[in-house]
């Protein structure tokens, strides 16, 4: 969809105010509001508490990922891909979700005995995200044979992470997909890019590596600046050998930051080194967070390294976490630690080895639902692509915890122009619970024909529920606050999920 600067959010939560030029819709954001960006739609998640910062008798809840499920599995034994490291990227363009993932071959790359020695980047396609096919490129010789899937990247030291970006409005239509990459140079894994005009056939930038080590998982253009995050050498923000997400910026995707914005330690020892022999036994993030833009925030899937006493990678459990940014540096998480996707024991899992998950790029909202893809971090014979779902953006909400005037604020919400509608999502509504959705000023006095009496009442679960104030449908001009009341016998029942802030005509 177009960006055609409906209004500005404060929801982007970051360190100095913005103003927007005359040309993006001559938006003059207040000082007060932290760095906001012209967009045609905000969506402000119940669970966000930047974007719903005012809060009683509410709480935070997360929901994990449900009926996890094999949708794409690594080929036979001595194929390119008999062992699928996802470590890649799906992106719905169109009509088809498009995979990119690494193909692992080769003899055991060491005692471990989980990721084998060389890799091609690999392509699938999907009408669905659940049906998956391997087409047949015809671009790569291996074993005598093009009729496979590898895509064409001339780098022979490629190694297994990868994130592809879809930037449909650079001007030079061979640079339209981008990617960022390991490859060896010299010993060393580092951080590499490349261009393509179909995302098959790749051209690597002539400046590689472009970066330091760098295992990455999230790719993402926001606010016209292009960011790469995952996982830098230990050493880049301390002492002590601990994984963290660290994040890389660049104008071009080819002149990268010299070094890296740290954006989320989940370590214990956060002041310095206690100790020096302690590798691999903290709470740590693994390859930085998989991004899905919703405009005014970021949502990153991370892995949660809960490392082992013993130091012993073979006993280190992995789940996947949430974490959110309003700037694509600093992240938060919602609930520190919850799992959104747990590894759990699985009957199919590897056997001698803690359960761990590496999560990919690549979260899509399809029809009704919310898709993820993701895949076991271990395992030789059960590698494969799965997928994870929820109801449309109910990954988590705000619900009250004690009846006594549950309620929820938003940050300022400003319209540039035109004219904006507010849709809500959210469960739990009928005879005994409702919500009561207001407007304020950002100065927090109500608004007269939008809030109190005059207010919408919502009482039917809905993914979408229009909001009709008693004045209209249509946000007022000026800086307002969406104010959300959760009321009825029970409102402990109701749940607010996200309030969507859109262009009329979005």
């Amino acid at each position: 969809m177009k960006r055609r600067d409906f209004f500005s959010s404060a929801a982007a939560a970051a360190l100095a105010p913005h103003r927007s030029s005359a040309a993006t819709g001559g938006t003059v954001l207040l000082p007060t509001l932290p760095c906001a960006a012209p967009l045609d739609e905000a969506v402000l998640f119940g669970f966000d508490d930047r974007a719903f910062p005012f809060q009683n008798q509410v709480q935070t809840h997360l929901s994990m990922g449900r009926s996890p499920t094999t949708v794409l599995s690594h080929g036979a034994p001595g194929s390119h891909d008999e062992v699928l490291l996802y470590y890649g990227s799906v992106i719905r363009i169109g009509d088809t979700f498009h995979m990119w993932y690494t193909g692992n071959y080769g003899p055991l790359m060491n005692h471990i005995g989980y990721e084998l020695t060389n890799c091609f980047l690999c392509y699938a396609t999907s009408k669905d995200g659940v049906h998956w096919d391997k087409p047949s490129l015809g671009l790569v010789e291996y074993k005598g044979s093009k009729d496979n899937n590898i895509c064409e990247l001339a780098e022979p030291t490629l190694w297994s992470t990868a994130a592809v970006l879809h930037d449909p409005e650079d001007p030079d239509p061979s640079r339209r997909f981008k990617i960022a990459y390991e490859a060896k140079f010299d010993g060393k894994n580092l951080f590499c890019v490349a261009y393509s005009g179909d995302g098959l056939r790749w051209k690597r930038s002539p400046s590689n590596p472009v970066g330091p080590f760098l295992e990455m998982a999230g790719v993402t253009k926001f606010r016209g600046l292009y960011y790469v995050n995952g996982q830098p050498a230990f050493s880049a923000h301390g002492q002590n050998k601990v994984r963290r997400l660290a994040t890389f910026v660049s104008e071009d995707f080819e002149h990268w930051s010299p070094c890296a914005a740290l954006g989320l330690d989940r370590s214990s020892d956060l002041t310095g080194p206690s100790a020096e022999d302690d590798a691999n036994q903290e709470e740590e993030v693994h390859l930085g967070a998989a991004l899905w833009d919703r405009g005014n925030v970021l949502l990153g899937i991370y892995g949660q390294w809960h490392g082992h006493f013993s130091g012993d990678r073979r006993w280190v459990v992995m789940d996947l976490g949430l974490a959110l940014s309003h700037d694509a540096l600093h992240f938060h998480e919602p609930i520190p630690g919850f799992r959104i996707i747990p590894a759990r024991e699985q009957p199919e899992g590897a056997k001698g080895v803690g359960p761990a998950l590496m999560q990919g790029q690549g979260m899509e909202n399809f029809g009704d639902r919310t898709l993820y893809w993701y895949a076991p971090w271990r395992g030789t014979e059960n590698s494969g692509v799965r997928m994870v779902s929820w109801p449309r953006d109910r990954i988590g909400m705000l619900k009250p915890f004690m009846p006594q005037s549950p309620r929820a604020i938003s940050c300022p919400v400003q319209v540039s122009r035109g004219q904006a509608k507010v849709f809500v999502n959210a469960g739990g509504l009928g005879e005994y619970s409702r919500l009561r959705v207001g407007l304020l000023s950002e100065g927090f006095r109500p608004i007269p024909g939008y809030s109190d009496a005059d207010a919408a009442v919502l009482s039917a679960d809905g993914l979408r529920i229009p909001v009709r104030w008693k004045r209209g449908e249509t946000l007022p001009q000026g800086p307002v606050r969406i104010d959300v009341r959760f009321e009825g016998v029970r409102p402990e029942d109701a749940a607010l999920y996200a309030a969507y802030v859109t262009g009329e005509n979005a």
